[in-house]
């Protein structure tokens, strides 16, 4: 009987160690998904401080595929707008997710402390 309940218990613990495993990759996969965003907030940013520092009437182009397309100064402000929106967006989901990880993280660790803490009660007692 004791057999089956400590193979029960190897088989718990090996689940756990492999689902904090896997938790802590996606968290490192998420925490260098953000900071690729970040730059790319950055970018945005920088390039349009840029674009406000130019006069009004300066011919820009915009990259379209391989190509360059002459863009009016708005627009390119427009779609840098979007794009530094979207990064913020998809940096709020990630932090959400990532937290989200991290709760069960914490709470596999927990389970992992609850069944140490029950093999040594079991041993003690045995």
């Amino acid at each position: 009987m004791s057999k089956t309940v400590d193979l029960e218990l190897k088989k718990a613990f090996k689940e756990l160690q492999q689902k904090m495993l896997e938790t802590t990759q996606q968290l490192k996969v998420a925490d260098a998904r953000i900071e690729v965003l970040k730059q790319g907030m950055r970018h945005t940013q920088l390039t349009g401080k840029e674009l406000s520092s130019m006069p009004p009437d300066t011919k820009m182009y915009q990259g379209v595929g391989r190509m360059f397309v002459l863009t009016d100064v708005n627009e390119i402000k427009t779609s840098l707008d979007k794009k530094h929106e979207s990064y913020s967006q998809k940096i709020k989901q990630l932090e959400n997710n990532k937290m989200y990880l991290e709760r069960n993280l914490k709470d596999s660790e927990n389970n992992l402390r609850e069944m140490i803490q029950q093999r040594k009660e079991a041993g003690d007692t045995n």
